[in-house]
């Protein structure tokens, strides 16, 4: 499903971009051409279609945006950025009682074997005394 909304985006793009190539110039803008066409239409009816035509694409370029960005948000799942299965405060921003037993990261810190600290591999600084 998704594939196919992308594919009618990308040629609602080319479109889009190929109506807006083909419209007049007002005010001389870079100073080149002036629109072309060569006769294909009166200004004035080319003028009116290809505002049309601008606003119908730009339209369905809006709408297969939205629905793009609803059924990419469809697959997304909710993830925690906290490793472990531990389980939040019910209440946000109620204390959490020290005694608990569960503990916070603190309490998994204090209770941790502290390691003796590796001796250093490089040269050493002579220390004052």
């Amino acid at each position: 499903m998704q594939h196919v909304i992308i594919v009618i985006h990308l040629m609602l793009v080319l479109a889009l971009i190929g109506v807006v190539l083909l419209q007049r110039s007002e005010g001389g803008g870079l100073g080149i051409g002036g629109g072309g066409g060569g006769g294909f239409m009166t200004s004035r009816g080319s003028a009116n279609l290809l505002t049309r035509a601008t606003a119908v694409l730009a339209g369905l370029f809006f709408v297969t945006s939205l629905i793009l960005s609803i059924l990419a948000g469809l697959n997304r799942k909710p993830t925690s950025i906290i490793p472990g299965g531990q389980s939040a405060p019910s209440v946000p921003g109620a204390p959490v009682p020290l005694n608990s037993g569960g503990g916070g990261l603190l309490n998994q810190l204090q209770g941790a074997p502290t390691a003796p600290p590796a001796a250093p591999s490089g040269p050493q600084v002579p220390q004052s005394k």
